[in-house]
């Protein structure tokens, strides 16, 4: 199924595209008016002097499907953990095994980075994507409430 599917790191270039991909999954979250970033500040945090996100995409007859965008998230506990910011497959593109691929290229990158683990929020009303994870033997956290401040 995934057998004309590119897996590669994202590049500065793809940016455009993976916003696009933001907005979708904004839209389909329920949120479509809270993607507040700019497209400058996005490429900026990516592919600045100092990156603070790293991507995967999925490219399908050059046309960019998926991403996989993760940062380094600290413990005092474990360490060093990727946190999977964001895990998108556009609709059009879903079925073909995609999102699985993604997976697999970032756990195989925790490895290589030598992270203790890869960690990640899924709403609770999204049943694909928690069915999805449950095939990776995921665990669920039902302990901890999720906090923010905005600015």
């Amino acid at each position: 199924m995934a057998a004309n599917i590119i897996i590669r790191k994202a590049s500065e270039a793809d940016c455009p595209r993976m916003m696009e991909l933001v907005q979708e999954l904004a839209i389909y979250e329920r949120a479509p008016d809270e993607v507040t970033v700019s497209m400058e500040h996005f490429m900026e945090s990516g592919f600045g002097a100092n990156p603070v996100w790293w991507a995967f995409v999925a490219e399908e007859g050059g046309v960019v499907q998926g991403f996989a965008l993760y940062y380094i998230r600290y413990s005092t506990w474990k360490g060093q953990r990727m946190y999977l910011e964001d895990i998108l497959v556009t609709e059009e593109a879903r079925g073909k095994g995609i999102g699985a691929l993604l997976m697999n290229a970032l756990i195989a990158e925790a490895r290589e980075r030598k992270f203790n683990g890869i960690t990640w929020q899924v709403l609770e009303w999204n049943e694909p994507a928690i069915n999805f994870y449950k095939k990776f033997n995921t665990q669920f956290d039902p302990e901890w409430i999720n906090g923010k401040i905005d600015l």
